[in-house]
């Protein structure tokens, strides 16, 4: 059962002091918060599970908890975004920036995904939701307290740059990269991509930042309260209790080492002990899989 966020509030207090507050460049908006939902529209996502995850985020974006949440912030409004991707030139903006500060942004945000028409994509490129994420952050206009990246999706990293090392790229900036694994075993297309330890990998390979966790869906039917509850303590700059986390000291992240055949020093996502969850197969495990599969060639079907 998710907490109120009033009390999920008052537990946060003590962190405010620990906030660098960022002062808005001319013409920025100030914020609480900036947030990219980054959603996964792969050829593993059927149209059912597309819709499941659309739908999800609208009811959260409606929900009484989530708008108590965040106009109780500081500032009382954040500014989010809603992306579809799977890979170039497949990954699209689906909701522009829109700043919610109530019921009635928050119920135009959630129109606006509900009248949107699903969109499905090849391949997947988590690495380039963050490199569009990133770049989104950098140019909207806006100036937060937080920057936020949130990540869900059902399978591992299997195309373009290698999803750690994207993730190191925007850990340079202020950027947190959260996360929403989708466990996912059913057979048919995509199956190939299935990770019975996806929660471990995105612990390893794809979150990151100050604060960063995932919440896991233990499938699609479940994502939508997955969805509330990832928000609900995102919105709050809080770590849920129960969230499986990951800090990486920001001194730390290119103290890489290589392990036997996976790759140059600095692409399989190992870590130097003390310095964070180290993804034992290897944060490659993607790219391994599809090039088993269909080589250096082919479109594929994830």
């Amino acid at each position: 059962m998710t907490p109120p966020p009033a009390r999920l509030l008052r537990a946060g207090i003590a962190a405010l002091a620990l906030v660098i507050w960022h002062p808005a460049a001319a013409g920025e908006m100030p914020v609480d918060l900036e947030l990219v939902l980054a959603v996964d529209v792969s050829r593993s996502i059927d149209a059912e599970e597309a819709k499941l995850q659309r739908e999800g985020t609208a009811a959260a974006l409606r929900n009484p908890e989530i708008i108590e949440a965040i106009q109780s912030g500081f500032l009382r409004k954040i500014a989010v975004s809603y992306v579809d991707y799977s890979s170039p030139p497949f990954s699209a903006v689906i909701v522009d920036w829109r700043i919610i500060d109530g019921p009635e942004s928050a119920n135009a945000f959630a129109d606006a995904l509900d009248a949107a028409e699903l969109s499905f994509g090849r391949r997947t490129s988590i690495s380039s939701a963050i490199e569009i994420g990133t770049e989104m952050l950098r140019t909207n206009g806006y100036s937060g307290t937080r920057q936020v990246i949130d990540i869900s999706g059902d399978g591992p990293n299997n195309w373009g740059t290698l999803v750690n090392v994207a993730r190191d790229t925007a850990l340079t900036g202020r950027i947190t990269i959260n996360g929403l694994p989708i466990m996912n075993d059913r057979a048919g297309v995509g199956g190939a991509f299935n990770l019975p330890d996806l929660d471990r990998y995105y612990q390893g390979c794809v979150i990151g930042g100050p604060g960063a966790f995932l919440v896991v869906a233990k499938d699609f039917k479940d994502s939508a309260r997955a969805i509330h509850r990832k928000l609900i303590f995102e919105i709050a700059g809080l770590t849920p209790p129960d969230a499986i986390t990951r800090t990486v000291r920001r001194r730390s992240l290119l103290m890489r080492t290589a392990s036997p055949g996976q790759g140059a020093p600095g692409t399989d996502g190992r870590m130097r002990p003390g310095n964070g969850y180290v993804y034992e197969p290897g944060c490659d495990i993607g790219e391994r899989i599809w090039k088993q599969i269909w080589g250096d060639q082919g479109d594929g079907f994830n």
